[in-house]
């Protein structure tokens, strides 16, 4: 995600770091590098003028911190600007509660309309709850991808529709983990929304692996966060129930899974990530799912990792940048 592209080696380890970080003949490790510098990622949304960037390297080289990479967005004819930075800094130097108030000075300064700042190593991890029916595909990924430290999560609870026996893989996991699994029996009359808000009010955002109800207009407004879903496809195309099964009868060659973020509107949700892979002929129905799942494993924790790091921002009324 650097500015940076397409130099020769020689020239990129120049150019991405400083004279004093480049090793010599002679040196250790420990005499070019400093443990006491972590990271932070700063996210940037404002009307575009000039002298924003220069601000912003203001803001973190007065304090000390150096910029690993910036990306940069301003779109063609709509003035606004979008930025996203990576940087290490002393927090003995500048300490969390002054990185807040300097950027918070630099937002007031440009009408921001989004400045968010994140230090992975001092900031509490993401809250999450998962939303899931039946299958089990997205859901499992997920918690590994937990498991294994790719997802930076706290998964407070799974919330399914579908009610699992105490000795399948998911419930052994998750009585393992000691991660609660509520599970609320849904009809047409009564989807049980209540009680899931009830469930999620602490969490940051909510991630639906493959949960086949649709959330209600009242529920996102009093919910009033982030939703991630997963879906088949490349929307808009095979909405709604079965949607392998919809793009296999239709005879697609290429397959692909969407990360959107969820609306009212069915599926119609600013999109996060989409991959892709190609089908023939010679796919079965059982080939063609299993392609699918894979795909909408490998999206729906590109989405929530790209969200996490604060890679993801709104654009227009139904985009998004995704640096």
């Amino acid at each position: 995600m650097s500015l940076l592209r397409r130099f020769s080696p020689q020239v990129q380890l120049f150019t991405k770091r400083s004279f004093k970080s480049l090793k010599f003949p002679g040196e250790s490790l420990d005499e070019i590098t400093s443990p006491s510098l972590i990271h932070g990622i700063h996210v940037f949304h404002c009307p575009d003028e000039v002298g924003i960037v220069a601000k912003l390297s203001e803001c973190i080289a007065s304090r000390g911190g150096n910029i690993l990479n910036a990306d940069i967005f301003v779109p063609e004819k709509n003035s606004v600007f979008y930025s996203r930075s990576e940087f290490v800094f002393d927090p003995v130097k500048w300490t969390r509660m002054q990185m807040d108030e300097d950027f918070l000075k630099l937002s007031n300064m440009f009408n921001a309309m989004t400045s968010v700042v994140r230090v992975p190593s001092l900031d509490p991890k993401y809250k999450i709850a998962v939303l899931a029916s039946k299958q089990d595909h997205c859901l499992v990924d997920l918690l590994h991808g937990w498991q294994d430290g790719r997802l930076p999560v706290h998964i407070t609870a799974i919330i399914s529709n579908h009610d699992r026996a105490p000795n399948t893989h998911v419930m052994r996991f998750l009585e393992r983990h000691r991660i609660p699994y509520h599970f609320l029996h849904t009809t047409k009359e009564n989807k049980r929304e209540g009680e899931i808000l009830n469930l999620v009010l602490d969490t940051d955002f909510l991630v639906l692996a493959r949960y086949m109800q649709i959330l209600s207009g009242n529920f996102l407004s009093s919910y009033g966060k982030d939703i991630i879903n997963i879906h088949h496809g490349l929307l808009p195309s095979f909405k709604g129930g079965n949607p392998s099964k919809q793009a296999f009868d239709y005879g697609v060659k290429l397959i692909g899974a969407t990360s959107h973020f969820v609306t009212e509107e069915l599926d119609t949700g600013p999109i996060i990530e989409q991959m892709v892979e190609r089908v023939s002929h010679r796919d079965n129905l059982r080939s063609f799912v299993q392609k699918s799942e894979d795909l909408e494993k490998q999206c729906l924790a590109k989405a929530i990792k790209s969200y996490c790091e604060l890679r993801v921002l709104p654009y227009q009324l139904n985009k998004t940048v995704v640096f």
